[in-house]
């Protein structure tokens, strides 16, 4: 697995962004509500990694009162652009301390509802690593939460995987255990920032179908399928 904690049945996923939001001391300006947004986009994608789905989420805000709505607002479209009701959402703000950047963080639980084969999957990388101010000016270029999640359901990919901080090759490296020759169409070595890219597992007679379903920006994660 990736980040998560399991205790007893439940998955445990958590993310956090800093210094990105509405503030004038920010090191990158964004929508609160786009902040929080991502930062439960990384949260669900570890939930799905786990073969989880989330059912309860707790908000984490260091920004402020004001903040509050607007983070709930970003969490709650994340959800509505899946096609499925935001499960319930509790949390706290710091109202005593004035800061002086944004600061969020997206904790979801969850129960594992999907099996996690591991052998005999054909691996993908679907999107691009992005991070910082190029999550917004490409946006085009993110995968599609709303693709990832029907391909789950409908049985086209079996197991997902987010690409955090350390990049491609790192994720790669960690979720397969070995090193591997890696496509060079993708820059394997930067940051995925809000796992803007995710590795995607599938059977290879489904290979097809994926890249049908997923379109643009899917790539094999290897110059050779793997033996």
């Amino acid at each position: 697995m990736r980040h998560e904690l399991k205790i007893g049945e439940w998955v445990i996923t958590s993310d956090n962004s800093a210094a990105i939001g509405e503030k004038p001391q920010d090191a990158v300006v964004a929508p609160d509500r786009v902040t929080a947004k991502f930062a439960a986009r990384v949260a669900l994608l570890e939930q799905w990694a786990a073969g989880s789905e989330p059912e309860v989420i707790l908000l984490h805000n260091f920004s402020g009162e004001a903040q509050w709505n607007r983070y709930v607002e970003g969490i709650k479209e994340q959800f509505e652009e899946i096609g499925i009701e935001m499960p319930q959402l509790a949390g706290s703000s710091e109202t005593n301390m004035p800061t002086l950047q944004s600061g969020v963080a997206v904790t979801m639980l969850g129960r594992q509802k999907r099996e996690l084969p591991a052998e005999g999957l054909q691996w993908f990388i679907y999107g691009k690593p992005l991070v910082g101010p190029d999550v917004l000016d490409k946006s085009e270029q993110i995968a599609d939460v709303r693709k990832i999640y029907d391909a789950l359901n409908k049985g086209i990919i079996e197991r997902v995987w987010p690409v955090g901080s350390k990049g491609i090759a790192s994720e790669a490296e960690r979720l397969l255990r070995r090193k591997l020759d890696l496509l060079e169409e993708v820059d394997s070595e930067v940051s995925g920032g809000p796992a803007s890219c995710v590795l995607i597992g599938v059977r290879p007679e489904q290979s097809e179908a994926v890249k049908q379903h997923f379109g643009t920006y899917v790539y094999s994660l290897e110059t050779e399928t793997p033996r």
